[in-house]
């Protein structure tokens, strides 16, 4: 797997991962039914993938395209990243043995149990499972796959824009969400300043924004109700690079804009995201992200890991 992260590293990988991958749909929907006006509406619909989230393609470009070590692999994760190493790993036939911080919802820890991980839930942030991670791979060998900050995830989540760019060519924005910076990273690199590409964060957990600011990675805090997929200490020191070159600006949505993104969504589409993967949505709808009346924008609907419905279970 190239350690660079471009449109080239990325179709490499789309060929690579394609088998264990789905390619999932979009839909386009009238502003009008989300009381915006504009133009029609983008989903990608991402939550649609293996586990639930987009997380899937970079695990499975991490494992396909390195070696793994008879101890298998290790993940630290707020959920999604756990269950796609999870599932990858299961579908591989690897063993693997996941760590994620105590507030992980019940749905993705669930997940990771059901495809058959060792999972330990401990710690009060994603940085605390971390180092339970880290301490895990240095004693047993395991191969550690990063949940956004290398080269092989970012890949990975990079074929989530080519898939968008072959199936809506004439996008001029793609709105994305943004936790530790991996999946903004791939997208945008794929993009490469082509299509305006811009993050979204939740206001209790600015990593992108504030490292905008400071012109490299620093502390922000992981608050708020997407804390679980949006709540690293800080961006990722491979990612910050990549969209410092190509997001084009990050914009910061409120808890209640996600909460009323969530509810808008069922509403007016029938569609069930976690509050990460409502946060891009989020931003329109409180007109954090104010489009021109022509342009033309694409929605990346990133992850679906909720027990908002249970069907009566």
């Amino acid at each position: 797997m190239s350690s660079t992260v471009d449109r080239a590293s990325i179709e490499a990988a789309e060929r690579l991962i394609r088998p264990y991958v789905r390619r999932t749909p979009i839909i386009e929907v009238q502003a009008q039914d989300f009381g915006l006006e504009g133009r029609p509406v983008v989903f990608k619909l991402e939550f649609l993938q293996h586990t639930g989230s987009f997380k899937a393609r970079g695990a499975f470009a991490n494992l396909l395209g390195r070696e793994v070590p008879a101890a298998g692999v290790t993940a630290a994760s707020g959920g999604n990243h756990g269950a796609a190493t999870a599932y990858a790993a299961m579908t591989l036939g690897l063993p693997a043995r996941i760590f994620v911080p105590e507030i992980s919802s019940p749905a993705k820890m669930a997940r990771i149990r059901g495809y058959g991980a060792e999972l330990t839930a401990r710690g009060a942030r994603y940085a605390d499972a971390l180092e339970l991670c880290e301490a895990w791979q240095a004693e047993s060998g395991a191969l550690a796959l990063h949940a956004y900050d290398t080269a092989p995830t970012m890949i990975g989540q990079g074929t989530t824009a080519l898939e968008l760019e072959q199936q809506a060519p004439d996008l001029d924005t793609v709105l994305v969400a943004v936790g530790g910076g991996g999946f903004i990273a791939g997208v945008a690199a794929w993009y490469g300043g082509r299509t305006r590409v811009v993050g979204v964060e939740p206001e209790g957990a600015p990593t992108l924004h504030r490292a905008m600011q400071a012109g490299h990675p620093v502390d922000a805090p992981a608050e708020g109700v997407a804390a679980d997929s949006l709540g690293p200490r800080r961006v990722g020191a491979n990612a910050f690079p990549i969209a410092q070159a190509f997001v084009d600006q990050v914009v910061l949505v409120e808890d209640d804009d996600i909460r009323k993104a969530q509810q808008m969504l069922w509403d007016a589409c029938r569609i069930v995201v976690e509050p990460g993967g409502a946060a891009a949505m989020a931003a329109l709808l409180s007109g954090r992200y104010r489009p021109a009346p022509d342009e033309r924008v694409g929605v990346i609907l990133c992850g679906a890991n909720t027990t908002a419905v249970d069907f009566g279970r």
